[in-house]
């Protein structure tokens, strides 16, 4: 049932989203984020992410393909998870919002960096984008660290299989030994870690 829900969730901003794209009402989606993003990570971490990003779910998608394809990644380059990386993609997504902001100038912003997500995807492993470039996880790691509600794994019921490190998208699992915890400000909120989980040890709480 929470599968088929986060689908349909996913389907509907995805739709959206191109909608917006053809009549050029991007700004309304900069609402979305703000609101759908921002301020519910504060509670809920980020779900945006998992279930609203229009580029997370055609990442999905490519990603899908490319295993019925059998097609392999390249490595991702070491200068492309310093953090100075990710700071540049920040700064040039946050000057270009400002810019169409202050000159009424439509600037394919939001279009660009689905492109550049999507791309980048299939080149190199999707945590390259989810991890490391993408400006919106960046933006929401900072309250996503603070969140209240968020995907913890019950150590009690944990056996140290390893298949929620395996199956993260963002490499928000870590382990100690024998121990696995979530990082809560990287996590998506995807799930993933839920469905591949054998003792449904992942609890939303």
């Amino acid at each position: 049932m929470r599968k088929s829900l986060q689908i349909i969730v996913q389907i509907f901003f995805l739709t959206l989203f191109v909608l917006l794209i053809v009549f050029n009402k991007m700004q309304i989606w900069m609402g979305i984020f703000l609101i759908a993003g921002v301020l519910t990570t504060f509670f809920m971490s980020r779900v945006y992410c998992g279930w609203i990003c229009p580029i997370n779910t055609t990442i999905k998608g490519t990603n899908w393909i490319k295993k019925k394809l059998h097609i392999g990644s390249f490595k991702i380059p070491d200068f492309l998870r310093k953090p100075w990386a990710r700071i540049i993609i920040l700064t040039l997504f946050l000057a270009a919002i400002a810019f169409t902001f202050a000159t009424g100038e439509k600037l394919p912003v939001l279009l660009v960096l689905l492109g550049l997500g999507v791309l980048l995807s299939v080149l190199f492993p999707e945590e390259l984008w989810h991890r490391y470039l993408c400006p919106y996880g960046t933006i929401l790691s900072v309250p996503g660290s603070k969140s209240k509600w968020s995907l913890k794994i019950d150590q009690d019921a944990c056996i140290s299989c390893g298949k929620c490190k395996s199956v993260c998208p963002a490499v928000a699992v870590e382990n100690t030994n024998t121990t696995y915890e979530i990082i809560k400000k990287d996590c998506l909120v995807c799930m993933a870690c839920v469905d591949n989980c054998p003792k449904d040890a992942i609890p939303y709480k």
